[in-house]
């Protein structure tokens, strides 16, 4: 790998980072040339890993107007939220026929990243949320099924970001511990209630809450340049 595109690579996870944790926010600019300067980097570098998010469904890239934060509309909201149920419940389906051997394992150790990160009151806990149900279509081994379920869990961290309303962390951990247990279980009904219950609570912490958008990125990035926790 040439040290462009490990240089390319960095920057879009540390964007990335600081999206799905709200450090920025729905709206927010995202200049070229200063994203590069933050990270030492051409536009050229900077402008390759804003493409990657645009393909995400994170970023939007609109001709003479520049980069910035994904905005969705609340009319998005309720056919986001569908369309990921549908999409969970095939990965629960999946996984109930065919648990990979450290699949439980490795979904407890990232449950327990997340206390951690609740613990210290770390924006980590936001991304982690989402990131749980990524891991969980990455165990079906399905790429097609993973890519579509990540872009779909980014969007809706977008929603939350622009529409959310505060909620306990706790109750999503615990909401993951028991989905955790009907899947080593392989109790695919009980499974698929508590995902959609689950996805429901999720998109119900959504409402028109629109504000606090401004934000200096450059002050921000600075956060996000070591490597990703």
């Amino acid at each position: 790998m040439s040290t462009s595109t490990t240089r390319s690579n960095a920057i879009y996870a540390s964007l990335r980072r600081a999206i799905l944790e709200q450090a920025l926010k729905p709206g927010t600019k995202l200049p070229e040339d200063s994203i590069g300067e933050t990270f030492g980097v051409s536009r050229t570098l900077a402008k390759a890993a804003l493409v990657r998010l645009e393909s995400d469904g994170l970023v939007e890239m609109k001709p003479n107007r520049g980069a910035a934060v994904a905005v969705p509309s609340f009319a998005e909201a309720e056919d986001v939220f569908a369309l990921r149920r549908c999409l969970e419940r095939e990965v629960i389906e999946r996984l109930c026929r065919k648990m990979p051997k450290d699949g439980i394992d490795a979904l407890r150790s990232h449950v327990r990243e997340e206390e951690r990160a609740i613990r210290s009151a770390s924006p980590r806990s936001i991304r982690l949320a989402g990131e749980f149900h990524i891991l969980l279509a990455e165990l079906t081994a399905s790429t097609e099924l993973t890519g579509f379920v990540s872009r779909i869990v980014s969007r809706s961290s977008l929603i939350l970001a622009r529409f959310g309303r505060p909620h306990s962390a706790e109750c999503g951990i615990g909401e993951h511990h028991s989905l955790i247990d009907a899947l080593a279980a392989q109790d695919q009904d009980t499974a698929t209630r508590l995902m959609d219950a689950h996805l429901h609570a999720v998109e119900d912490r959504a409402n028109t809450d629109d504000s606090g958008r401004d934000s200096d990125i450059s002050a921000i990035l600075m956060r996000y340049l070591s490597p990703t926790e």
